[in-house]
């Protein structure tokens, strides 16, 4: 069985931009969702390759620090 990969927040901020859907093939490094903090944009890396199994943001949303924002399977 695949191992999957929790993607979560590492600060609070809005998100910005959703780079991805549900069913989307992703590379390691790959910016799936880009949050805005302070004027400052974050990009949020996927660690592996994989397939974006679930997406839990969308633009216009708040996540605080730890927030689930998506799940890629390896």
């Amino acid at each position: 069985m695949a191992e999957a990969e929790e993607i979560r927040a590492d600060v609070a901020a809005g998100v910005k931009a959703v780079r991805v859907a549900e069913g989307d093939r992703v590379s390691g490094g790959d910016a799936l969702v880009v949050l805005e903090s302070m004027k400052t944009e974050i990009p949020v890396l996927t660690q592996a390759a994989g397939v974006v199994s679930r997406l839990v943001v969308r633009p216009g949303d708040a996540v605080q620090e730890g927030d689930l924002i998506a799940v890629v399977e390896g």
